[in-house]
C-alpha cells in the first residue's frame, strides 16, 4: 500500500467514525421525542422522523466534516434536508460500508415524491412544475369583477386569498363564487385559503387623529380601556398590553418606521422614550401597526372573532392561515375548535420571534394533521426581528420545513413596486427570484396585478431550475440547538 493510499484510507476510517456518530444521534433523537412522534398523523410519521434527524444534525457544527467529505469527492449533505439520514448512510454505502436503507428513510427520490405528494395536497395541481404555485390576495372590488378574477385564474394564479381581517361574509362570498364560476369555464383550478384576523394590534386615539412625536421625547402607551385626552399618549386596541410590558423592551410603530423603548409603567400606562423616527413626517397616525418585538405576550392568537368566522371558513375554504401564532398552545386552541375536521387545512403564519424560536414544535403540533403548510409573513416577521436578519431567518425556516416535508408560502411585498406602479425595482426582482426557494408565493392587491403575476411567473420559471445548485455549509442553527437541548 502506497503512502498517499495509506493516508487517504486513514482518512476515510475518520470519516466513517464521524458518520457513524452522527447517526447514532439521529436514531437517539427518535428515543428522545418519540412522545412527539405518537402525536402526528400517520401520514406524517416518516417526515416527522426526518425533521427530527435533521434537528439533530443542525444542532452540530460539522463544517469540517463537509469539507473533507467534499475533498474526497463524497456528498457533504448539502441540499438534502428532505433525505437527511439516508443522505448519511448512502455516503456509508460509498465508503464501502455494509449500510441498509429501510423504506422508513427518505432517499433523494422518495423525498422528492413525498414533498411534490404534499404539496399537490395543500395547494393543488399545476401545470408547470419548476413554477411555484401562485397566490394572489383579493381586495373588495374583486368581488363585483367577474372577469378580473377570470384574469387571475388564466394568468396562473392558483390559490385565491381572502383575508378575513376585511370586508364581510357577503363580499367573502362573491368573492368565492366568482373564483369557482371561472374554475368551471376555463376548466382551471383554484384553492381558497382564508387568514384568520388574529388579534389587531393597532393605535388608536381620544380625539385626534395624530400624534406629533420627536427623537429623544416621551409618550404614553395605554390600552383603548384607558385611553384619555392626554394628548401625548398614544392608544393600543390591545387591551391589558401595557401590564404585559417591561423597562427597556421596544416598542416599533407604522412598520418599524418608528422606534421607541419602554422606561417606566404607571398606572396603566407605559412611559416610552422616541428613539428613532425613519419617515418623513415625525407622527403617529391612528390605524397603524405596533410591534413588541421582546415582548412576551400572553394574547392568544385565536381570537372571539376568529372563531366566528370559522364555520364560514369551514363551509367555504379548503386552507386557514393561522396569524400571530407564538406556540403549541395557539396550534392546540385552533385544533380544539375544528374538532373532527380534517378536510380543512392548516397553514401556520411565521411573524414573530416567538414563531420563529419555536418553529420545530409548531411544525410537529401542526403535523398532527394531515396536511399543513407554512407562510412565511416577511411584513410583520421583518419588523419583529429586524430587517438584517430576515435574509437568514427565511433560509432557515426553508430548510426546516423542507427537512419536514411542509410546503412553504413566500410573502409579502414580492414585486410591491410593479404591482402599485407598473414599473419594477431591480432589488425586488432579485428578491422575487429567490422566491423560487418556495413552494408557493403569494402575491398582494395591487394596480397591475396581472402584469405582476406575469412577470413573477417568467422570473420563476428562469429561476427554478437553479436553486437547488448552490452549496451551504452546516454551522449549528440556534433554533436546533434550543430544541435538541431543552
Amino acid at each position: 500500500m502506497s503512502e498517499i493510499t495509506a493516508m487517504m484510507s486513514d482518512e476515510l476510517n475518520k470519516l466513517a467514525t464521524e458518520l457513524e456518530k452522527i447517526d447514532a444521534f439521529m436514531l437517539r433523537s427518535e428515543q428522545d421525542f418519540d412522545y412527539l412522534l405518537e402525536q402526528v398523523h400517520p401520514s406524517q410519521h416518516k417526515n416527522a422522523v426526518n425533521l427530527l434527524h435533521y434537528l439533530a444534525l443542525r444542532s452540530l457544527d460539522i463544517r469540517e466534516l463537509q469539507d473533507s467529505l467534499h475533498e474526497v469527492g463524497l456528498s457533504s449533505m448539502t441540499s438534502a434536508e428532505s433525505h437527511i439520514r439516508g443522505q448519511v448512510l448512502a455516503i456509508q454505502q460509498r465508503m464501502g460500508l455494509d449500510k441498509t436503507l429501510s423504506d422508513e428513510v427518505f432517499t433523494y427520490t422518495t423525498s422528492k415524491e413525498s414533498m411534490t405528494q404534499k404539496s399537490t395536497a395543500l395547494f393543488g395541481q399545476k401545470q408547470q412544475e419548476l413554477v411555484p404555485y401562485i397566490m394572489v390576495t383579493f381586495d373588495a372590488s374583486l368581488a363585483d369583477d367577474f372577469e378580473k378574477v377570470k384574469n387571475l385564474l388564466q394568468s396562473g394564479m392558483n390559490i385565491a386569498r381572502i383575508n378575513c381581517a376585511h370586508d364581510d361574509e357577503s363580499v367573502w362570498s362573491r368573492m368565492i363564487q366568482h373564483v369557482k364560476r371561472a374554475a368551471t369555464i376555463t376548466g382551471l383550478k383554484c384553492k381558497i385559503y382564508m387568514d384568520l384576523a388574529g388579534p389587531k394590534i393597532r393605535t388608536v386615539f381620544h380625539k385626534q387623529d395624530k400624534l406629533n412625536i420627536e427623537v429623544g421625547k416621551h409618550i404614553y402607551l395605554v390600552d383603548q380601556k384607558h385611553l384619555d385626552t392626554d394628548k401625548a399618549t398614544v392608544g393600543c386596541t390591545l387591551i391589558g398590553i401595557v401590564e404585559q410590558l417591561n423597562p427597556g423592551e421596544s416598542v416599533l410603530f407604522d412598520d418599524g418606521l418608528i422606534e421607541a423603548r419602554v422606561e417606566k409603567i404607571e398606572d396603566h400606562r407605559a412611559k416610552l422614550q422616541v428613539l428613532r423616527i425613519s419617515k418623513k413626517k415625525p407622527v403617529i397616525k391612528a390605524e397603524k401597526g405596533i410591534n413588541f418585538p421582546d415582548s412576551i405576550l400572553t394574547t392568544p392568537a385565536l381570537t372571539e372573532y376568529d372563531k366566528k368566522c370559522l364555520s364560514f371558513i369551514e363551509e367555504h375554504a379548503d386552507m386557514v392561515g393561522y396569524s400571530f401564532v407564538r406556540n403549541n398552545k395557539d396550534i392546540i386552541q385552533l385544533h380544539e375548535a375544528l374538532g373532527e375536521n380534517q378536510k380543512l387545512d392548516l397553514v401556520i403564519k411565521i411573524e414573530t420571534p416567538e414563531a420563529v424560536k419555536n418553529l420545530p414544535d409548531l411544525l410537529f403540533c401542526g403535523m398532527r394533521r394531515e396536511n399543513v403548510g407554512v407562510m412565511i409573513a416577511r411584513g410583520d416577521l421583518a419588523v419583529e426581528i429586524g430587517f438584517e436578519r430576515m435574509s437568514e431567518i427565511q433560509e432557515e425556516i426553508l430548510w426546516i420545513c423542507e427537512a419536514a416535508h411542509v410546503p412553504v408560502i413566500w410573502a409579502t411585498q414580492v414585486l410591491e413596486n410593479l404591482n402599485k406602479s407598473g414599473m419594477a425595482t431591480r432589488s425586488e426582482v432579485t428578491d422575487a427570484a429567490h422566491a423560487a426557494l418556495a413552494d408557493c408565493v403569494m402575491i398582494n392587491k395591487g394596480n397591475y396585478i396581472i402584469q405582476t403575476m406575469e412577470t413573477l411567473r417568467d422570473i420563476l420559471l428562469r429561476s427554478g431550475g437553479h436553486h437547488v445548485k448552490k452549496r451551504y455549509t452546516f454551522r449549528p442553527l440556534s433554533i436546533a440547538m434550543r430544541f435538541m437541548t431543552r
